[in-house]
């Protein structure tokens, strides 16, 4: 779910959007594949990304004057982990840090998405998070399967490793979900991720998309690529390509503090409503938006992207620096950050 940057890099090499003359150029793009950096069992371990991340900036600062013209203005940075460029899992420790700062100028596309909040800037893209096409494609049932599940999730409710009392991961939104319907018949909820997790979806009218550590979630993906209408736990949560994808339309927003009267609220909603809701799910053009496919294909996540990268153009002129003029500081940030990667 943190690939979106290599695909993303895969699909500028051969776009025609690409140019080979900097000169020509409207944006910059860097590859730094931070969330590569994985934990032994393939965890992403953002800890020393920001080193990665100063010295991928050093390095295209001092061999080529294109960053120092505007100091990074106008370039773009995918940063695909839980909080983006804060560049933590943990929502208090990522709003301690704040952005990187030598990624202040910079425009960033990210999975990270929360009004009012440290780690989204206003200039941000917010990005789904990758979710593989084919896997995918290859577990399509047919469309006429009745949906005969009410409520699905599969996932933890507790993550007892980095927080064994149960009230800070999910902000106590998942363990509210188990709590109070762990024995409701409506709910087809457990941590089992069993072999037919794509096909249960397809079988569901609601699947739950509550946070984990970050608000953002692939099972947002998944349901709307499987017609489940996704039921939205993240309170503020900014989602994708909002001008593509008419989120208020699709799915059902519950407020974290409502999580206990979630058998009513869903049960409430009328038959009529839920079926202009799967509907609208069951259009292609929705479907696309949320993939990064292989090779690309017109109107998916790729070009919802370039749509908003396009929309920030033209540059204002104020971007480009004065002669030895310099905005960003160098030395900001915590020392282990200046350690050379």
């Amino acid at each position: 779910m943190f690939a979106a940057e290599i695909y993303m890099h895969r699909f500028l090499l051969s776009s025609p959007v690409r140019t080979l003359n900097p000169e020509e150029a409207d944006w910059f793009y860097t590859p730094v594949y931070t969330t590569c950096d994985l934990t032994p069992n393939g965890l992403p371990l953002p800890f020393k990304s920001p080193r990665m991340m100063r010295s991928a900036i050093q390095l295209i600062s001092s061999n080529w004057p294109y960053w120092n013209r505007t100091e990074g203005a106008d370039h773009f940075f995918v940063v695909p982990h839980d909080f983006g460029a804060c560049f933590h899992y943990q929502e208090e420790k990522a709003i301690e840090r704040g952005i990187l700062p030598l990624l202040q100028r910079a425009t960033l596309v990210q999975t990270f998405g929360q009004q009012n909040h440290v780690c989204l800037k206003e200039s941000s893209i917010t990005i789904p998070p990758y979710a593989p096409p084919q896997k995918m494609q290859a577990h399509l049932i047919p469309e006429r399967t009745p949906r005969s599940i009410f409520v699905y999730f599969r996932g933890l409710f507790y993550d007892v490793g980095n927080d064994p009392e149960g009230g800070y991961y999910a902000r106590g939104a998942r363990a509210a979900v188990w709590e109070n319907f762990k024995d409701n018949p409506l709910f087809d909820i457990s941590t089992e991720h069993p072999t037919t997790y794509y096909e249960d979806m397809q079988r569901a009218v609601f699947c739950l998309c509550p946070l984990g550590w970050a608000p953002w979630s692939p099972r947002l993906v998944e349901a709307v690529i499987f017609g489940c209408i996704p039921v939205i736990i993240a309170d503020d949560i900014v989602l994708p390509f909002a001008d593509a994808i008419p989120w208020e339309e699709i799915g059902v927003f519950v407020a974290e503090k409502d999580v206990p009267n979630l058998d009513t609220i869903l049960t409430s909603i009328p038959s009529d409503l839920i079926l202009r809701k799967q509907r609208l799910l069951a259009n292609p053009s929705m479907k696309q938006a949320m993939l990064f496919p292989q090779p690309a294909q017109p109107g998916d996540a790729f070009h919802q992207v370039l749509n908003g990268l396009a929309r920030k153009l033209p540059h204002d002129k104020s971007i480009y620096l004065k002669s030895g003029e310099k905005i960003l500081n160098w030395t900001a940030g915590p020392v282990g950050d200046l350690k050379p990667w």
